[in-house]
């Protein structure tokens, strides 16, 4: 500890213990006026009644002045803590003096009075190794004008009368008594001082645990700022290669070329997968992900799992199994469900290269419980707890990009406890991995049909205003919206598109969240929909800001993530293309 510390801390002690002193000094009067009244009515008849008046108005006198200046003591203005101690060892002292002078009495009581006052005087002294925290010069203010008369007496006694030896006995117990009360009040004094230093040490602790904390809630907005920034300046132009490769695929070309745009579209997709998986962290993080749970039958659902994996854990060489010991009907989300078990069957074709990936449903305690188990590698105990990190990967040094980002357990974790299922992991290396999804048994059901996804309806010739800052992502929209025979018309920002709105309608706006400076996706879709209410809105947006994802999310518009598949954007086409108006176009 610092010198400037230990002077910190000396002033804080010497704080708590005037507190201390306070509220002792508020409790004690009346205690110690009825020992004294008790020590005066023994004294009634056998000394002059005006000395023992005085002595109890005197008596009385103190413990008043000690109630009122103690109470004050710790916040009187003008003092330092040593000034506000002194005047505590000073009342403390006037105290003892004055309990003292009841000794006066003592020559005139019979030896049993005389045991009274000694026990009363002797439990006096006791208290104050309590009231005092054991603070030397405190205790020994009080106890020693007390003890040393009370000895003395004892002593004078036994030598004037003629069984004086328990006279003279009682004055060498009284003085080991006080002995041993002056070990214990060095005890209890240091006891209050560890404690004090205990909660001094733990309150430094607390705070640099609040520290701590905001700074890993600081660095955790940092990380999330710049995931979202590193995530919007890749998907703008990944999103542009993805439209110039799905426009140049329906280009007539040849078998080199074909093979060309086949590894292109690859190389895109597994960008695309990188891209998705840091947006589903920000989406989880930014609290915008909101489940919406129904019936589902987890049979059925499980089997569409094992269908859409078995081809990549052929490719592989491993057998993907299935094992239904019930067919129970769980009340959650699907979607989010489907997201969570898909990420842990790919994560065990990815880190499995012989064996079996199973799949299973099984009740137990009256839970459900949906597994995932392979015979992978396995995961070493220290290591448990680290794989649920971001971006961690094990045995990956190579950072294989085919393996991902490492994203994958991260986003369990979230969806996991965004549905409130409990998750277990059991792992042994060179045995495999087994993830356990507990979930609340809803009820039973047969024959359930998996819902059917009906292909997208061929689109009509649409005309559709693409609104973009990026000259690059305009052209890329502009030739493959052309392509699949749409009538474009570009627009760098919301005046643009203003102005070519009030020349030709649109059935559809396709709009990019962030434009040049102030400007908006947002901005733009409200100043068209005031030319031409009810106009269809798709919001294009490369951002993973928990912030801005929330704003996109209350604008109510239709939202898709950038890099837009051509899959999704065809759908997104034909689900907006039933609210066109119809009206004719200029």
């Amino acid at each position: 500890m610092t010198s400037t510390a230990s002077v910190k801390a000396a002033h804080g002690l010497e704080a708590e213990l005037l507190g201390l002193l306070a509220r002792q000094g508020r409790r004690m009067p009346i205690p110690v006026f009825l020992a004294a009244l008790m020590n005066a009515s023994m004294a009634y008849g056998r000394v002059p009644v005006f000395g023992l008046g005085a002595w109890l108005l005197l008596v009385v006198l103190v413990l008043a002045v000690r109630w009122a200046i103690l109470g004050r003591l710790p916040t009187a203005p003008g003092l330092s803590d040593g000034a506000r101690l002194r005047v505590a060892v000073a009342l403390s002292g006037l105290n003892g003096c004055v309990q003292a002078l009841s000794l006066a009495f003592f020559a005139a009581l019979p030896d049993v009075q005389r045991a009274i006052q000694s026990l009363l005087l002797v439990g006096l002294c006791t208290g104050a190794v309590a009231t005092t925290v054991g603070y030397r010069p405190i205790f020994l203010a009080f106890v020693v004008p007390v003890m040393a008369p009370l000895v003395a007496m004892w002593a004078w006694t036994g030598t004037n009368r003629h069984a004086g030896w328990i006279d003279g006995l009682t004055a060498v117990i009284l003085v080991i008594f006080g002995a041993l009360l002056f070990a214990l009040a060095n005890d209890s004094y240091r006891l209050f001082r560890e404690s004090f230093e205990i909660r001094l040490q733990q309150a430094r602790l607390n705070e640099q645990l609040n520290m701590a904390l905001m700074a890993a809630d600081a660095a955790n907005h940092a990380k999330t700022r710049f995931l979202a920034s590193a995530s919007h300046d890749l998907r703008q132009p990944v999103h542009a290669l993805t439209l110039f490769a799905a426009a140049l695929s329906m280009q007539p070309l040849s078998e080199a070329g074909r093979e060309i745009a086949r590894h292109m579209d690859q190389a895109l997709q597994m960008l695309s997968g990188q891209l998705e998986a840091l947006l589903d962290i920000s989406k989880l993080d930014a609290g915008i992900v909101e489940a919406r749970p129904a019936a589902l039958a987890a049979a059925p659902f499980l089997l569409r799992v094992h269908g859409e994996y078995l081809p990549a854990a052929q490719a592989k060489g491993l057998l993907l199994t299935v094992d239904l010991a019930c067919t129970p009907v769980l009340m959650t989300d699907e979607v989010l469900l489907g997201r969570l078990v898909c990420n842990l069957v790919d994560n065990a074709i990815k880190y499995t290269e012989q064996g079996t990936v199973g799949l299973f449903l099984l009740e137990q305690d009256g839970d459900i419980v949906l597994g995932v188990s392979d015979t992978g590698r396995g995961i070493p105990l220290p290591e448990h707890e680290r794989v649920f990190e971001e971006f961690y990967q094990l045995g990956n040094v190579e950072r294989d990009q085919r393996r991902g980002l490492g994203l994958g357990l991260s986003i369990v974790r979230r969806l996991a406890q965004l549905l409130r299922i409990r998750l277990e992991m059991v792992s042994r290396p060179g045995l495999g991995t087994s993830f356990y999804l507990i979930i609340a048994r809803h009820g039973q059901l047969a024959g359930a049909d998996p819902p059917v996804r009906l292909p997208p309806a061929s689109l009509p010739a649409l005309h559709v205003l693409v609104v973009d800052d990026d000259d690059t992502v305009r052209s890329a929209m502009q030739a493959l919206l052309q392509e699949l025979g749409m009538q474009v018309v570009l627009a760098g920002g919301t005046a643009e598109a203003r102005h070519a709105a009030r020349r030709w309608r649109p059935d559809v706006l396709l709009v990019d969240f962030r434009l040049r400076g102030d400007d908006s996706g947002l901005a733009t879709a409200a100043a068209l929909r005031a030319l031409h209410p009810q106009l269809p809105v798709i919001l294009i947006t490369g951002d993973t800001a928990p912030g801005r994802l929330r704003e996109a999310a209350d604008g109510g518009l239709l939202l898709l993530h950038k890099p837009v598949a051509v899959d999704v954007l065809r759908q997104a086409l034909s689900d907006v293309s039933a609210l066109s108006s119809g009206a004719p176009h200029g």
